[in-house]
């Protein structure tokens, strides 16, 4: 009689190939979804290039953050976008701009929930831009000519005035604060560094800055909507934060400029 031996189970063998299977769909589903990303940041990229306004160039660079992206996309949203344009030109005055955007619509035509971002400027770059401002405001053009130092949480003119016939060096200090729309520089204090003699050092904040605050109007550079929220600085760099919560990725959006107000 032959006796007929049962067949050998290949359960685990089973489980090992569905497990080797797994990995593989995971690991294309990885491959996939980070290629979609660097297709996705690179049409952000090219939608925000093709819109910059007239004026502004330069390379952004974007990085999507937050889980996969395919599942970003199916919600309808991006977590989290990064842009970076750290050599952006600004009618010929360089900037370093960052920018961070949480719940960024796919459909482009709806506002950013949140946009927040920086825009950096070194003494060379802030002085070029402060020539108009002065140039309108109620500055003595002394001031037009000083020499700009960026310091602590303050700006500071040295230069030389005429009083009497009389050359007055002098240094005067400005703080920094901002509007919803311009960076308005408030006259602080100024002291005279030579040729005093019997000079009265009363008036001369008024003398060398006027008697009103310099407002540099920044909105007229940004896509209507953005508004500017503080401005720090330091010996290195002037560091102007903006924010928005209705811009969107649109041509007209981001070409369509703000403007500020006269009061």
């Amino acid at each position: 009689m032959t006796i007929l031996t049962p067949p050998k189970r290949r359960r685990p063998a089973r489980r090992l190939v569905a497990l080797i299977a797994l990995l593989a769909l995971v690991g294309v589903f990885f491959a996939i979804d980070a290629g979609l990303r660097g297709y996705a940041q690179n049409r952000i990229a090219s939608e925000i290039d093709a819109g910059l306004p007239a004026g502004v160039a330069g390379d952004v660079d974007v990085a999507i953050g937050g889980a996969s992206v395919i599942v970003q996309y199916l919600t309808g949203s991006f977590e989290r976008v990064e842009l970076a344009a750290p050599a952006l030109s600004v009618n010929d005055v360089p900037a370093s701009v960052a920018i961070v955007a949480t719940g960024v619509p796919t459909d482009t035509t709806q506002p950013i929930e949140f946009v927040g971002g920086t825009i950096d400027l070194d003494q060379a770059a802030l002085n070029a831009s402060l020539q108009t401002a002065l140039a309108d405001a109620d500055a003595n053009p002394a001031a037009r000519d000083a020499e700009l130092e960026l310091g602590t949480d303050q700006i500071i003119f040295t230069g030389e005035v005429n009083a009497f016939g009389l050359p007055i060096g002098y240094q005067a200090t400005a703080t920094p604060s901002v509007t919803a729309d311009s960076l308005v520089l408030t006259p602080a204090d100024a002291q005279v560094t030579s040729g005093a003699g019997s000079f009265d050092v009363s008036g001369l904040v008024d003398l060398v800055l006027g008697t009103e605050p310099i407002s540099l109007c920044v909105a007229k550079y940004l896509p209507r909507g953005v508004t500017l929220s503080d401005v720090q600085t330091t010996p290195e760099r002037a560091r102007i934060k903006l924010e928005s919560s209705t811009l969107t990725l649109t041509e007209q959006s981001l070409t369509t400029l703000g403007s500020c107000s006269t009061a």
